[in-house]
């Protein structure tokens, strides 16, 4: 007799579709692993402020959220809207539903974590379409645009090209980021409660992808 597994649910809010289709994908390779010790269930909609997220829950206890967000650039009107987006994160922590939001920050972008299942990425970028070269190499793909690389079709084609093992590898790579980021001396930003650096590359997706990854013991 196969003893059915049950499932975990974890929830996230993310400010794009590729951020959301990443998790979706995720979600889907690990149902399907036989090694995985449980099912998941990842509830991640589309919406770029956390508060509203917040107020739209109906939970029973406490429950962390991952927030998914990009830090592109060191212009006032980006700085203010990662800083908004902490200040949403921290009022939904206060509005007594026990939630607790966690920050899944990239810097300077999403791309980057997806640029980590292949390869290492240290360089520091001043846009994100820079980071076009290093995805079209790590994946073997010719796209002459950022616009194009996220088409739907073309984004999931390239998520079909990953397995588990590079999500490890991901996780793995950023981690050795972040620990270059300490060891170079950079200020480990301080606000609202949540931690980030300015320079790039530096991120913490990788602590939901981890916990998760643990959790189902993979």
């Amino acid at each position: 007799m196969v003893l059915r597994k049950s499932t975990k649910k974890y929830y996230f809010s993310v400010e794009g579709e590729t951020e959301q289709w990443y998790l979706i994908w995720l979600q889907d390779r690990i149902n399907k692993t036989e090694k995985a010790a449980f099912k998941v269930s990842f509830d991640c909609p589309v919406q770029k402020n956390p508060l509203k997220r917040a107020k739209s829950l109906v939970v029973i206890g406490k429950t962390e959220i991952y927030h998914l967000s990009d830090y592109e650039s060191d212009e006032r009107v980006h700085v203010q809207g990662f800083q908004d987006t902490m200040d949403n994160m921290k009022k939904a922590k206060e509005l007594g539903k026990q939630i607790d939001y966690r920050f899944g920050y990239s810097n300077l972008t999403f791309d980057l974590w997806i640029i980590l299942h292949k390869t290492d990425c240290y360089g520091s970028f001043t846009h994100r379409k820079h980071y076009l070269a290093p995805l079209n190499r790590a994946y073997g793909e010719h796209f002459e645009s950022m616009d194009e690389y996220k088409h739907e079709d073309n984004f999931k084609r390239v998520l079909g090209k990953l397995q588990l093992s590079d999500v490890c590898d991901a996780v793995n790579r950023a981690k050795a980021i972040m620990k270059k980021n300490h060891e170079n001396g950079y200020i480990l930003h301080q606000y609202k409660g949540y931690r980030y650096y300015k320079e790039n590359p530096s991120l913490a997706i990788w602590e939901a992808i981890e916990k998760i990854l643990k959790d189902c013991k993979l």
